[in-house]
């Protein structure tokens, strides 16, 4: 056992109060042991960088319920939105009987307008591009 230091702590009383109640409900058996305890855990909370290896198990469990019901939704979202895209592309495909090339260029296009839009496409700004280019046209 390592020897150990003595130096002065001080307290309010009442936080001296609810120290000595709360070692005793812990069932420490010296305040010293409780409060180098409580440093201990302080100090790995503080190094862990994870608050969640310190979150009581219910409230950790809960987390997890609510993130995993997040999940299905999400997935259920995201396999929905690729039936309506695929059943999409097939009505255009069999539309519009686009080449090679033409496939190629526009899904060049389509890359670069969801890169510059962060994904947010609106049918009303690509009508917009659209007008815009045939003003130039115009021109």
């Amino acid at each position: 056992m390592s020897k150990k230091e003595k130096f002065a702590l001080y307290l309010t009383p009442e936080k001296k109060a609810l120290l000595e109640r709360r070692f005793q409900e812990d069932g420490s058996r010296s305040l010293t042991g409780f409060i180098e305890r409580a440093i201990d855990f302080y100090l790995d909370y503080l190094s862990a960088g994870d608050a969640g290896l310190f979150l009581p198990a219910s409230i950790k469990s809960c987390m997890d319920g609510r993130l995993d019901q997040l999940e299905d939704r999400l997935s259920a979202l995201a396999f929905q939105q690729a039936v309506e895209t695929d059943m999409m592309a097939g009505i255009l495909a069999d539309t519009c009987q686009l080449s090679r090339e033409e496939l190629r260029r526009r899904r060049a296009e389509s890359v670069r307008n969801v890169k510059v839009t962060n994904g947010r496409i609106s049918l009303k700004g690509r009508s917009q591009e659209m007008w815009e280019e045939g003003d130039e046209w115009l021109d």
